[in-house]
């Protein structure tokens, strides 16, 4: 095959334009793949390059094809996991995939389908704080209901709410400090002469601190509460021995910061883009009123609602909370003639593969429909392969369900003009101000 070169954008246009990039990266990716084509490279300084891609065979060869040859960058091996331990989503190599082979079960469907009342449960409990009398900003509702979700299926009922709120808090402080270090790491001398990574990591042992204490409550009761902790408690490797407890604990607040930014994020997109299209509301009020008169049980309802699926799934293609997927490869490579030197840092924008005209027809439109046919290659909101999200069918159920009271409750109204956004880890929504609008008693 023809060698190709990357085209690269220089250290000078990166530095002039550094200002916009740390308010938001995507306007400047969108500009250079429209320039240069679907990946390019970005000169850092001192040799340092980022390879950039919206390819999306790139991505799929990287993730799935030839995945041996790639792994996770410092950013989620070393970065994040100073604050949530060697678990899933920060772990490589041999531990990854003991700990992938041990948990799995853990996230069957079946397995799952014993946690759809508790998830039922939390999520009604935050929908009633939706005020109807004046607009409100519905990330912070959506936020409480996926932390809650994720302990309540974790723990069932036996956490206090003050614990539970100490969770909560120190699970998004130390997400905040991430970012802060990811963002401006020429401050990195700062942050440390001040104390503050040391104090977000003192957050991180008092929440090891009250995982703990459940844990070992939960042990000394002898009862059984089938939940997620019941499942972790009770898998065991092929040697027959169970998770000791510091990689309990590191797997717990993986699934804290995994399972409840996301989903937070994708329900409030998915808020934003139902506010803007009526009829799209009406289908789902006709799909979830028919599901609820036919259904026996929650995982029935499910099966039911297929077009409420295809709206979160839609959702996610333009709003995909994990807009970048990063990795490095082990040895060199090569992928259509372009040469990948071993240790290149690369970033799949999942963002611009999911509007990409190559892809879907009409990119930009949001349209749930196109989800009734066969899936595109192009699609990634859980990522790809081995490492594709272990909890994504967990997601789903739990989005499906929340988007399908909500609307049964509620029609909803847009009070801004556009969506906008923050990109930070996760694509994260910013002033999602809308007008919920109480069903009358006849329409129920």
């Amino acid at each position: 095959m023809e060698k190709k070169e990357i085209p690269t954008v220089s250290m000078f246009k990166f530095f002039t334009s550094a200002a916009g990039i740390l308010k938001n990266p995507l306007p400047f990716h969108h500009s250079n793949f429209e320039k240069h084509g679907d990946t390019f490279q970005l000169h850092l300084g001192f040799g340092r390059k980022i390879i950039f891609s919206r390819d999306a065979g790139f991505a799929e060869y990287a993730l799935q094809k030839n995945q041996k040859n790639y792994k996770k960058s410092p950013i989620q091996t070393q970065d994040m996991a100073k604050y949530l331990g060697e678990g899933l989503l920060t772990a490589e190599g041999e531990l990854w995939k003991k700990q992938r082979k041990l948990i799995q079960p853990a996230f069957h469907k079946k397995q799952l389908a014993n946690l759809l009342d508790s998830i039922k449960s939390a999520i009604v409990v935050e929908l009633d704080k939706i005020r109807t009398d004046q607009p409100m900003d519905i990330f912070p509702v959506f936020n409480d209901l996926a932390f809650q979700t994720v302990v309540k299926s974790l723990f069932s009922s036996a956490v206090g709410q003050h614990e539970i709120n100490r969770l909560q808090y120190i699970t998004e402080a130390a997400q905040k400090m991430l970012v802060r270090e990811l963002r401006q790491p020429y401050l990195g001398w700062w942050f440390r002469l001040r104390g503050s990574i040391q104090k977000h990591l003192d957050l991180t042992e008092e929440a090891r601190t009250i995982l703990k204490s459940i844990i070992d409550e939960r042990k000394a009761s002898g009862k059984r509460e089938d939940d997620l902790l019941d499942m972790l408690l009770d898998a065991r490797y092929d040697d027959g021995t169970a998770m000791d407890e510091k990689q309990l604990i590191d797997e717990i607040l993986i699934l804290f910061t995994a399972g409840h930014e996301t989903t937070s994020n994708a329900l409030t997109f998915t808020c934003e883009l139902l506010a803007r299209n009526v009829e799209v509301q009406e289908k789902i009020f006709s799909e979830v009123t028919k599901a609820e008169q036919e259904s026996e049980n929650l995982m029935e309802f499910l099966r039911a609602c297929p077009y409420t699926q295809h709206v979160v799934e839609e959702s996610m293609r333009l709003y995909p909370p994990a807009y970048f997927i990063d990795r490095v490869n082990i040895d060199n490579d090569e992928y259509e003639g372009k040469s990948i030197p071993k240790g290149s840092s690369l970033l799949f924008s999942m963002y611009e593969v999911h509007r990409h005209p190559n892809y879907w027809n009409n990119p930009e439109e949001f349209n749930p429909g196109r989800f009734e046919q066969t899936k595109t290659d192009a699609y990634y909101p859980f990522g790809a392969g081995p490492r594709k999200c272990i909890g994504n069918n967990f997601a789903m159920y739990e989005m499906v369900m929340a988007i399908a009271e909500l609307i049964k409750r509620y029609s909803i109204d847009a009070e801004n003009s556009a969506i906008e956004i923050t990109p930070l880890i996760t694509l994260k929504p910013k002033n999602a101000v809308l007008k919920f609008n109480s069903r009358s008693i006849e329409s129920k």
